[in-house]
């Protein structure tokens, strides 16, 4: 019985994330759950008068299980739900936080609003800047700035009107590219926050704006303008410059930037390296990547992941992908885990199948857990290469890891299909994600006539 694992479970030795959601995922239902007002109903039999006590997940779990279902926001909120009412677990301000951060995803505003109502009449849930951070980013990925705005100006409810809250506001409009309006609230004609003094924090998230934007002219414009108000530009202004140099054609101004910051006594940090890496090997090359890795060596300034990513994508841009195997042995060696992204440069240059496979299964053999993005790369490569088998490979491998398909890995799986004239099977996965609320691409090949 499902139900023993459940009430096996204790604080000393709690469930999996896979038992834990294979627990809530096959308990009999009755009826239909709603998922306006969630209230999935399982069979009280199931669960004694002792048994929602028995069943005590710890708040990294249910953190956990949240994750898994970041692209499937009823499924979410059913199970943050049921968590509470069946197992009787107290949520607290993170596990809040990590819903409103799955809903707002899927614009599921009315809901959030609802939570944040919950949270506040909970001392030990209260909302806190992490939460309406979340919230500023999600309705300014959709676009609400007008909402966003509103947000802000009632946060006195909660005692959160504050200079970090404007900051995260700023820093959200400029992420998702409402810079103009961002710097309309800094320094336009009525100002959010009076005439205040803002610190280089503020100037750095617009200048990041406009680099998000890639108007490079208006970078430049508002770099010149840093300096004619008097700002001090610190290491972080210098990096996001640098990096604008880079992106819009100009590397060799990186270089010339990274010797005005020897001059003017800033110390490079790593982040800045790597930007000057990048850019000399953009501009000379990998050989000349390599001089200023082992700049950074003699400097003392510890390479990191990053740092080993940049080099091995040089190297396999260039062909040179032995190279890149050695590099990737060296980064074990001292003391430098490579990340997805170190799997990801090798994923985009390797043109066998088998190769590609092995180096995949080498990747979660040695605990660097697959993102979404590297399941959507790799089945949109060997669809386009037309192998079905390693398509499936992959998809099974992200099933069993516990990954909620989205709608890109959906739409990648079902244009494979559809290549190799699977139609019925295509048809099936499309009217799966649509079933889970994600949006299908409109394929003439699945539309049935009536």
């Amino acid at each position: 019985m499902l139900s023993s694992t459940i009430y096996g479970l204790r604080s000393n030795s709690l469930l999996t994330l896979a038992q834990f959601c294979l627990s809530f995922h096959t308990l009999p239902q009755i009826g239909k759950p709603s998922f306006e007002s969630p209230k999935p109903k399982f069979p009280k039999d199931e669960f004694k008068s002792n048994s929602p006590k028995s069943c005590n997940p710890s708040n990294v779990t249910v953190l956990e299980t949240l994750s898994y279902y970041r692209n499937d926001w009823k499924n979410a909120l059913e199970f943050f739900n049921w968590v509470q009412r069946e197992c009787g677990f107290e949520h607290t301000t993170d596990t809040y936080n990590q819903m409103i951060d799955v809903l707002g995803k899927y614009f599921e505003f009315n809901t959030i609003s609802d939570l944040i109502k919950q949270m506040a009449r909970n001392p030990l849930c209260y909302p806190n800047h992490t939460t309406f951070r979340i919230v500023f980013k999600r309705y300014i990925s959709a676009h609400c700035v007008q909402d966003a705005l509103n947000l802000y100006n009632g946060l006195d409810e909660f005692n959160l009107k504050d200079e970090t809250s404007f900051c995260n506001l700023i820093d959200a409009l400029c992420d998702y590219k409402h810079v103009i309006e961002a710097e309309e609230l800094c320094f336009g004609k009525n100002p959010i926050m009076g005439n205040a003094n803002y610190g280089t924090k503020v100037y750095n998230m617009i200048l990041r704006g406009w680099f998000r934007l890639g108007w490079w002219s208006k970078c430049r414009e508002f770099w010149e303008e840093m300096s004619r108000r008097g700002v001090r530009r610190d290491l972080h202004s210098y990096t996001i410059y640098m990096d604008i140099m880079c992106k819009s054609g100009k590397p060799w101004k990186v270089v010339k930037l990274c010797k005005e910051m020897k001059k003017e006594g800033i110390q490079l940090d790593v982040v800045a390296y790597n930007t000057v890496l990048n850019a000399v090997g953009r501009l000379e090359g990998v050989d000349f990547a390599m001089r200023v890795y082992r700049e950074m060596i003699e400097f003392r300034c510890a390479p990191n992941v990053v740092t080993y990513n940049t080099l091995i994508k040089l190297l396999c841009q260039g062909g040179r992908v032995k190279e890149a195997y050695k590099l990737l042995d060296q980064m074990s060696k001292k003391g430098c885990a490579p990340n997805v992204i170190t799997y990801h440069c090798f994923f985009g240059c390797l043109v066998k199948p088998k190769e590609i496979l092995r180096l995949f299964e080498g990747m979660i053999g040695s605990g660097v857990r697959p993102q979404m993005d590297t399941y959507v790369m790799l089945i949109r490569k060997f669809g386009r290469w037309g192998f079905l088998r390693p398509v499936f490979v992959v998809w099974r491998k992200m099933e069993e890891l516990g990954c909620s398909p989205d709608e890109f890995a959906y739409n990648a799986l079902i244009d494979a299909l559809v290549d190799k004239g699977m139609i019925d099977l295509a048809r099936k996965y499309d009217e799966e994600m649509l079933a889970k609320g994600l949006s299908a691409k409109r394929r003439v090949e699945l539309e049935t006539n009536s």
